[in-house]
């Protein structure tokens, strides 16, 4: 995991560029170095050491007169080394190097042999490739400043003041000078009516052990984020059968010991023996840190920065321990439809195109919340429900088996199901069959009612009548969004930055706050959560 800036085109100043990436230093706090070819082009990568930490400094030449830069891991990176690009010579044991040899090998076609989370730029000459991996797990933007030079980062504040228009670099695409923005992921289970594959438990089980497997890859202490959740609590199950007689490291944050994912994670730490960690904070801190999430974040979403709060908190706590990695839970909401407003969808085939669009959409708000989140204090963050294969496997089961038939079936039953082994148990019983808390919930539910009434007591009725004129686009209708915006547009004043925001609200419910409280399915529902519609 680490922080990329490319700027291909002659004549920027290399001082302006170092500077310009030292704005992500969060990202990377363990070295810098950048690369000016020949042509004038520039790569600068700011790195967080995860695999070979002696030798695989960035940026990294190929065999010839190819350069890159890569945010991220390639997880079938030995087994490229060990076959196709055999008759390679490699110069470092880095993962990221596989990048350019492919390039080299295969031209422009190479992307979708990558098994990964990834964003990277090659520049050979004057021609380049950028790509980012196909669910957007890591971050990429992409602008052309005033004198047409291309530029690629990470993150919006390397390029947000030099870039005329800017924009954030679609998932499962690579981009040439030649081609434009190509798509090479093309998933058979963007199609809903190819969901009709038989539910095999097993294979399920099989498919996201894997998915966990590959995820433990590191030469650096690795952990696991547990919030008491289904997902994060198999993840977290499953690592550790992984990892067998090795110590696994556990994590969880709430306003207090009491809090609904404090108990519940303690219960799955004490059953997997697991050395748990868990972190308190209050919500005064949280008030207290939002100008600095939001300026990490780069979003003004509701739900994002209500959830990203207690999570910059915990990649705090767990860096300083000397952690990181982590693996997480993200995906399986979108994969299961585990939102509880899934249980309103008025049919399969509308239940089926909802988890299609939640998993395509997931790289404007849980994946980047937890990439960026988390980044701000330089830890990496793996997400094993998002690998391909088990995407494979589990978008193309038979919609009906995911749909609960009624409200009194609890949601991501066939999740639960595939786990429920009580032979070999993975999980607590009342863990694995736990209701779902949305993660800014589950913290403790006073975060976000508190959150709400403050953010409202900083916003005037007058500024919410002025709020169209200010804000045109994404114009937002609560005074929580309205406080949130404003510190956005305070840092990120452009448009195109406005424009890189997207909406993260439940569909069919009558309230359309983010909040799983919302939903009256929830065991504790409060329905008056926000009265007002949410927007972002």
């Amino acid at each position: 995991m680490c922080g990329i800036l490319a700027i291909i085109g002659k004549g920027k100043d290399e001082k302006i560029v170092k500077q310009l990436s030292k704005r992500m230093s969060h990202r990377g706090p363990d070295e810098s170095d950048t690369h000016i070819s020949r042509n004038g082009h520039i790569l600068s990568h700011e790195r967080l050491s995860i695999i070979d930490l002696h030798t695989g400094r960035q940026p990294i030449q190929g065999s010839s007169t190819a350069w890159m830069i890569h945010n991220g891991e390639i997880y079938n990176h030995q087994e490229l080394r060990q076959g196709i690009l055999k008759d390679h010579t490699f110069r470092t044991k880095s993962d990221s190097e596989v990048i350019v040899h492919l390039y080299e090998k295969f031209g422009y076609d190479f992307v979708d042999r990558l098994d990964g989370d990834f964003a990277f730029v090659v520049i050979d000459g004057d021609d380049y490739i950028a790509g980012r991996d196909p669910l957007g797990v890591k971050p990429l933007y992409y602008g052309v400043d005033e004198r047409g030079r291309m530029y690629f980062a990470s993150e919006m504040k390397p390029i947000t003041d030099q870039c005329k228009t800017f924009a954030t670099f679609p998932p499962g695409h690579y981009y040439t000078p030649s081609t434009g923005f190509v798509k090479y992921y093309k998933p058979e289970y963007e199609d809903f009516t190819k969901a009709n594959k038989e539910l095999d438990l097993s294979l399920i089980r099989e498919k996201l052990t894997e998915a966990t497997r590959k995820r433990l890859m590191t030469d650096v202490p690795i952990g696991v984020l547990l919030s008491g959740g289904l997902d994060s609590s198999l993840i977290s199950s499953i690592a550790a059968r992984l990892l067998k007689e090795k110590e696994l490291h556990s994590f969880s944050i709430g306003l207090d010991a009491d809090s609904p994912d404090a108990k519940a994670a303690r219960k799955v730490a004490d059953f997997l023996g697991t050395k748990h960690h868990e972190v308190h904070f209050t919500i005064e801190q949280g008030i207290a840190i939002l100008d600095k999430l939001i300026w990490h974040l780069e979003t003004y979403d509701v739900t994002s920065i209500r959830a990203s709060t207690p999570m910059y908190f915990l990649s705090k706590a767990i860096t300083d321990l000397g952690v990181k990695v982590v693996l997480s839970g993200e995906g399986a909401d979108e994969i299961f439809g585990g939102y509880l407003y899934f249980r309103n969808a008025p049919s399969t085939i509308d239940f089926q195109k909802e988890t299609i669009e939640r998993v395509q959409k997931l790289f404007t708000a849980d994946l980047l919340r937890a990439d960026k989140s988390t980044m701000a204090n330089g830890l990496e963050v793996r997400v094993p429900f998002l690998d391909k294969a088990f995407l494979d496997t589990a978008m193309l089961i038979n919609g009906e088996e995911k749909q609960p038939k009624t409200h009194d079936d609890i949601e991501k039953y066939i999740l639960r199901k595939a786990f429920d082994t009580p032979e070999n148990p993975y999980l607590p019983t009342e863990v694995l069959w736990r209701q779902k808390e949305q993660f800014s919930d589950g913290v403790g539910y006073s975060w976000v009612d508190t959150l709400i009434d403050f953010c409202s007591s900083q916003v005037t009725d007058e500024q919410m009548d002025l709020a169209t004129e200010l804000f045109p686009y994404n114009t937002p209708s609560t005074k929580e969004a309205y406080y949130y915006r404003t510190i956005f547009h305070k840092f990120y004043p452009q448009v195109s930055a406005a424009q890189t925001v997207r909406k993260w609200i439940p569909k069919w419910q009558e309230n359309q706050d983010p909040s799983g409280r919302a939903n009256a399915a929830h065991v504790q529902a409060d329905t008056e959560i926000a009265k007002a519609t949410v927007s972002i």
